[in-house]
């Protein structure tokens, strides 16, 4: 069983036949599969029509057949093509109603309860998909969100090695019982611009943790960038050979070249392991003869369970484990995870176990000299009931082992080491590509934690985004704002250096200066540092929609924090110019800080800073002449510099100078 659920120049010359593999993967979604609906299920019953645009509505049926679709008196027609799609592009109303949609051909449908105002798209990892019930303050949220204006739409989960056609989902009043399970980040925005217009709003959530934006960006843009060529051309192959869609490199990979995981072998009770190694876990990695070489390595080992099996709910731990690992009990799939950091703690189903011999068996693709089962003995556990009252059967020691697959070279390794859909274009082919051409107000987004690896490549990859959405929706000014990251991680002591988060949030601001009709939400005042997953989404939310509002709909608000705009040299000082500074700079806390000088030795000092009118100035004892400086430059900085609007300044560096993540 899958756990399916996987890079700088954007102006690079693209080799043809790469070209040719983008452009037949799109080509190939012509011909559709039977069954195809007579409607999109993206349109039903309690939806919402982009006000002020033409709307194009779609289906299948026959080829040739007439199609025709009706709004309010207003009407569109088509014939379905050759390959059976019609597409009937019609006016509607202006914001309000309800309104009926009736669509009639072949068949008959006629959607009840539809508004007309504005459709926004919400997409990104998992910090956009966290429900309304999991924020700060969300469950109160939630039992007052009575909001008949406000509708949302999930969409499924899919990824796809070639553009998807049908997406799943379906159309939701905003009530406390619905609202709960959808995105905070969307619902605050949502809710706030609905009150703001009095119009109603869409909202379709589209997101999965853990994603990349290449992953979210159609083959001809990843295409374009010359950094993926290896990874669309291996997309392109497994497609070829009709691979099942994970998503991931690794999954395939061990799919193709792990023996034990065929047909999950290895992990059947009754398998016959007497010629397996007697090993000893969790340093067993060293006894089958690859304690520093990358691995796939079986472990089995038999547990007697008393009768009656003991109270409570099983769960196997196995704590933090390098890097991939496959767990099963008795042969039934219970979890697998590829992310080292997070502990295995899997729930055995009930009637896995029984009383007497049961069989344990895990799967590791193990990287690194210190990997493997990384928290030590006294994690490996099975675990009945609570950890303080129920029973604990240890799960260190005698176990029995055997290498799967040796990976050192000249063995090849995956193009990818995660076992969720890492691989460039499958969203945007089964999550995006689905929904288009509907008619938009325009997208927010939140995502980059998982391209901080690479920070210095999401300078290409987020304006190729952009323009691949705002062609996908055939909309060259399509509104696109970004939620910037919060922070995160231990605070450091020291400035300068290279950070993946700071960097990020460097190619989101410049991203927005850069592409037209963009705007950037800045949350560094916000967040967890042992958290990836903060819960404080409100402020996300209403500054996002705080960009929609000032720079979409024109209202006059203030919408931005401070963000640097010039660099003054004085003597033995620096003198910063802001924009942006609605209401006066103001500093939050103690003291005005987390600003940073360096002189010509490229050393950095944390700098005394002091606001005089619309500027900062920065100096330190120990940077006779400053040339450079910083503010906010690490993954979790201290927000001190605000506008009297009450928004955050926008971290920045005034430096050109390499880092260490750049290409």
């Amino acid at each position: 069983m899958h756990s399916s659920f996987a890079f700088r120049s954007f102006a690079r010359c693209v080799p043809l036949w790469l070209v040719a593999i983008a452009v037949s993967l799109a080509a190939e979604s012509a011909t559709p599969a039977p069954g195809l609906p007579f409607l999109s299920p993206i349109f039903g019953d309690s939806m919402v029509l982009q006000r002020g645009k033409p709307n194009t509505l779609w289906g299948w049926t026959e080829p040739g057949q007439p199609v025709r679709v009706s709004v309010n008196g207003k009407t569109g027609e088509a014939r379905a093509g050759t390959d059976g799609k019609w597409r009937a592009v019609v006016e509607v109303p202006p914001a309000g109603g309800p309104y009926e949609v009736a669509i009639d051909g072949p068949q008959h449908v006629v959607l009840h309860d539809v508004l007309v105002g504005d459709v926004w798209l919400c997409g990104g990892q998992s910090n956009m998909g966290i429900p309304l019930r999991g924020a700060l303050g969300g469950a109160d949220e939630a039992k007052a969100a009575d909001h008949p204006q406000l509708r949302f739409y999930t969409v499924g989960t899919r990824s796809a090695y070639a553009p998807t056609e049908v997406p799943k989902g379906q159309w939701r009043v905003c009530k406390p019982d619905t609202a709960a399970g959808f995105s905070a980040v969307a619902y605050f925005f949502g809710r706030r611009i609905q009150r703001e217009l009095n119009i109603p709003i869409g909202l379709i959530q589209d997101n999965l943790g853990g994603s990349r934006a290449e992953s979210w960006m159609s083959a001809a843009s990843v295409a374009s960038t010359g950094d993926f060529n290896p990874q669309l051309a291996e997309i392109a192959r497994l497609h070829a050979t009709g691979a099942p869609e994970l998503g991931s490199f690794l999954m395939h990979w061990l799919d193709e070249n792990d023996a034990g995981g065929k047909g999950e072998a290895w992990a059947k009770p009754d398998f016959d392991d007497r010629q397996w190694k007697p090993v000893e876990l969790p340093g067993a990695f060293a006894d089958l003869g690859v304690p520093a070489t990358p691995s796939v390595c079986w472990f089995r080992r038999v547990v007697d369970l008393p009768d009656p099996l003991p109270a409570g709910n099983a769960r196997v731990q196995l704590g933090q484990v390098e890097k991939m690992e496959t767990t099963y009990v008795n042969g039934r799939w219970i979890g697998a995870s590829s992310w080292v950091e997070n502990p295995r703690n899997y729930g055995v189903p009930a009637g896995v176990l029984h009383p007497g011999k049961n069989v344990i068996a895990v799967r590791v693709f193990k990287n690194r000299p210190n990997g493997g089962f990384i928290d030590g003995a006294k994690a490996l556990k099975l675990q009945f009931g609570p950890p303080d009252t129920g029973t604990t059967i240890p799960l260190d020691g005698k176990w029995l082992g055997q290498v799967s697959v040796d990976a050192r070279p000249p063995h090849p390794l995956p193009l990818d080491r995660e076992n969720y859909p890492t691989m460039p274009v499958v969203l945007y082919d089964g999550m995006i590509a689905p929904l288009a051409p509907l008619a938009l107000a325009g997208a927010i987004w939140y995502q980059g934690e998982a391209n901080s690896d690479f920070p210095a490549q999401y300078h290409q990859l987020l304006p190729a985004l952009i323009a691949s959405w705002r062609d996908t929706f055939q909309d060259p000014h399509l509104p696109f704002y970004i939620a910037g990251l919060p922070f995160f991680q231990a605070r450091r002591d020291t400035p300068g250096g290279s950070d993946g988060w700071a960097e990020i949030r460097e190619a989101q601001a410049a991203t927005v200066r850069q592409v037209p009709d963009t705007g950037l939400a800045v949350t560094i005042d916000t967040g967890d540092a042992n958290n990836i997953h903060p819960t404080e989404k409100q402020p996300v939310g209403e500054r996002l929609a705080a960009c929609a509002l000032a720079q979409h709909y024109g209202v006059k608000l203030p919408h931005e924090g401070p963000s640097f705009r010039a660099l003054e040299p004085a003597p033995g000082a620096l003198r910063l110019h802001f924009a942006h500074t609605d209401g006066g700079l103001m500093v939050k806390g103690d003291k005005l800080g987390e600003f940073s000088v360096a002189g010509e030795d490229h050393v950095w000092h944390w700098a005394q800073a002091k606001i005089e009118g619309d500027s900062v100035v920065v100096s330190s004892p120990d940077v006779a002449n400053p040339v450079a400086a910083r503010y906010a430059w690490q993954s979790n900085p201290l927000a001190t510099l605000f506008n009297g609007a009450g928004f955050p300044a926008v971290p920045f560096r005034t430096d050109d100078w390499p880092l260490r993540s750049a290409p």
